[in-house]
């Protein structure tokens, strides 16, 4: 019976030395709560993400995306965000960027592409109600858009015996294809397109992604041959860039080559 008694006696004075040491550890510089005491209210960046500081106390801006979180100053990082470390000698140890749980680009219901769900959500909450419902995410990965030319090649002229040099940058989603072809003229008068660079060892097509996602760049690279000293002769590239059979909005591109 002295043993059960003594067992009991110590539980409680246990359990309080526990408790004192966890609050010690989830606020250990925190005070009495004093409202009058809390710094000037100032707008916050996003105002629906604020909360009260660490002590439960003072209203304090949570962090938006690309907002600096961490340390002993910065925010805390809004709903859906986390808070990840910058690889900077020059940033205080300790601190980072808020950035999206969830990565990765997503397709809006409003036909854009946002690079994240944060952003969406962001949009949702600032935009005005276009469309019936609110905004909300359609699937992963960028909306599907027809052919932009970023960089159309130009015209040139050329003279017998030198090169010719073109070049275009498309986007679209998904990736482009560019292909080049030319205008042949048959002897009954009727026109065909030959794709480039063919059977001729006089041409040279290249093509690679980027610079950017979604982006295709094309060069190609035309002699004419040194041996030939007929009339001028105009001839036609014609550029084509497509993705999902959808062409750009200017159709296609004409270019007098040599």
């Amino acid at each position: 019976m002295p043993r059960l008694l003594l067992l009991l006696l110590l539980l409680p004075s246990l359990a309080w030395g526990l408790g004192l040491r966890d609050a010690g550890r989830r606020h250990p510089e925190c005070s009495p709560c004093q409202p009058d005491r809390c710094p000037a209210p100032t707008p916050c960046p996003a105002p629906w993400i604020s909360a009260r500081d660490e002590c439960g106390c003072c209203a304090r801006c949570l962090g938006a995306e690309g907002a600096g979180c961490g340390g002993r100053v910065g925010a805390r990082c809004g709903p859906g965000l986390v808070c990840a470390s910058r690889a900077s000698e020059t940033a205080p140890e300790g601190t980072g960027l808020c950035v999206c749980a969830q990565r990765g680009a997503v397709c809006g219901s409003d036909g854009r592409s946002y690079s994240s769900i944060c952003a969406l959500r962001l949009r949702a909450r600032l935009g005005t109600r276009a469309h019936h419902g609110h905004l909300h995410k359609v699937r992963d990965g960028p909306c599907e858009f027809a052919p932009v030319v970023l960089m159309p090649p130009r015209d040139i002229h050329n003279v017998t015996g030198t090169q010719v040099f073109l070049s275009c940058e498309v986007k679209a989603v998904p990736t482009p294809v560019i292909t080049w072809k030319k205008v042949k003229h048959s002897p009954e008068g009727t026109e065909g397109l030959e794709e480039l660079p063919g059977d001729h060892v006089n041409i040279a097509v290249q093509v690679r992604g980027g610079p950017s996602d979604h982006e295709t760049t094309s060069w190609i690279l035309a002699s004419r041959d040194t041996g030939h000293r007929t009339a001028a002769v105009k001839e036609w590239i014609v550029l084509r860039c497509e993705n999902l059979g959808k062409l750009p909005v200017d159709g296609c591109f004409l270019y007098v080559c040599f």
